[in-house]
């Protein structure tokens, strides 16, 4: 018997297999879920490819998630296929590259619309296309780096996760009539391909890795995944609004 036996979850944010979104797609699998990904633009080919390295390989639906038209088909296709969904997982982040380094004030507010839009707002949207579908209640679960503290370089992604953040306790209070849980799983620093992208990120992993109470190996995520697949399965019935450090305990240790 697998913690997420029979059911059935959208997972977005799988481009490698280095990425937190692949590690918590694998582990439901092995936990007995039927797992749906999905991609867009040029990372599809990509997500594609990666996808094959899963068993079963997992369909790969488009989702533009600023595209109304994706997210409805995207709902439409769940719909169809499957009648109801049990959980999804919110991996989903962009900022122009303004938005991120070491001038803060080089974004303008155009560039901190689509960091806004994509990786906070798009909850909500994410909301919008499972819930329907979650008669019986079900799971949220977004992936999220600790907002309550200003980290260098995260500039206005940083903004955008604490907007994530709220969001997460807005929704978990809406949602939580309809037996639907919201929550995040904040992970602590991973050599992902997104992480790589942010100018001085490798300053986190040093300093991590020097001070976190139970460690910390910045290319393990397994951790990662157990989370999300406990928030997503019945282990939580109680549990929602909440962010779940997953950081080797970084987060308790003071200056």
């Amino acid at each position: 018997m697998g913690l997420l036996d029979n059911k059935k979850l959208l997972i977005t944010g799988v481009l490698t297999d280095d990425s937190l979104a692949f590690g918590a797609a694998r582990m439901a699998q092995e936990e007995g879920a039927e797992v749906v990904l999905t991609s867009f633009g040029r990372a599809m080919r990509l997500t594609q490819r990666t996808a094959r390295k899963l068993d079963p390989v997992p369909d790969v639906l488009e989702l533009d998630i600023s595209d109304a038209a994706h997210c409805k088909a995207v709902h439409d296709h769940l719909a169809s296929t499957w009648g109801h969904v049990d959980g999804a997982l919110h991996s989903i982040g962009f900022a122009p590259e303004a938005c991120l380094g070491e001038d803060f004030f080089a974004a303008e507010w155009d560039d901190v619309a689509v960091a806004l839009e994509v990786s906070a707002y798009s909850l909500r949207t994410l909301a919008d296309i499972v819930s329907p579908l979650m008669p019986n209640g079900g799971s949220l679960v977004g992936l999220t780096f600790d907002a309550t503290v200003a980290w260098p370089a995260y500039n206005w992604m940083g903004v955008a996760k604490a907007a994530l953040e709220s969001l997460n306790r807005y929704l978990a209070r809406e949602l939580g009539p309809s037996g639907i849980r919201c929550n995040l799983v904040a992970a602590g620093p991973m050599k992902t391909i997104a992480a790589k992208s942010i100018d001085g990120f490798a300053k986190f992993e040093e300093e991590w890795v020097k001070r976190a109470p139970l460690g910390w190996d910045v290319n393990d995520s397994s951790g990662v995944s157990k989370a999300c697949v406990a928030l997503l399965s019945d282990l939580f019935p109680q549990t929602t609004g909440q962010r779940i450090h997953v950081d080797g305990g970084y987060s308790i240790i003071g200056a």
